[in-house]
């Protein structure tokens, strides 16, 4: 049971609530973790508008598999329950590649050295090595790609803490992260 209660639509704050129609023109459905950041219009706001500045630069599975893999080192089951729906149903990302990027890994060589640099800069909050940064380099990825695997990794940060915070109920398949990564 969440810590918070999460307001429905037409009880969230007014200043949340065409945020919340984008979101459900968008999704169809207004994801628990929506509802419960309306409460704050600001926090709404700045995350979706990550969310959309962001949605623009990586492709959808490499976002996708950096969620996957951020989730799993926060320990959010909220997350890593969202991100392995819209993997598979968004993305069209495959049960088999999905168990690797919950691993900080991936089947496809490109995307591994992402994965792999989102997966460190998450486990270490930021402080990678010199080698990490020549991975993701060799691997292909400009200088602003490389920003944004980092800001992918910070965005799935602030969603990981507001749901590990509030222990949000979980609106999708249900999926818990290996409590021992």
């Amino acid at each position: 049971m969440s810590r918070f209660t999460i307001p429905t639509r037409d009880s969230a704050p007014s200043a949340s609530q065409p945020i919340l129609d984008a979101v459900n023109a968008q999704l169809g459905v207004i994801p628990n973790l929506f509802r419960l950041v309306a409460q704050s219009p600001a926090a709404l706001a700045g995350m979706t508008g990550l969310s959309g500045a962001l949605g623009k630069t990586l492709d959808v599975k490499t976002r996708e598999r950096i969620a996957i893999a951020t989730a799993e080192v926060n320990g959010c089951d909220y997350c890593l329950s969202a991100h392995n729906y819209l993997g598979l149903n968004l993305a069209k990302i495959s049960p088999e590649e999905i168990a690797l990027n919950r691993k900080g890994a991936s089947g496809d060589a490109k995307a591994d050295a992402a994965v792999r640099f989102a997966a460190k800069v998450a486990q270490t909050r930021g402080k990678v090595g010199a080698e990490d940064l020549a991975a993701v380099r060799k691997a292909g990825y400009s200088d602003a790609q490389i920003i944004d695997v980092i800001a992918t990794v910070g965005e799935n940060f602030l969603t990981n803490l507001f749901n590990n915070v509030a222990q949000t109920e979980i609106d999708f398949p249900v999926i818990q992260a290996d409590k021992a990564a």
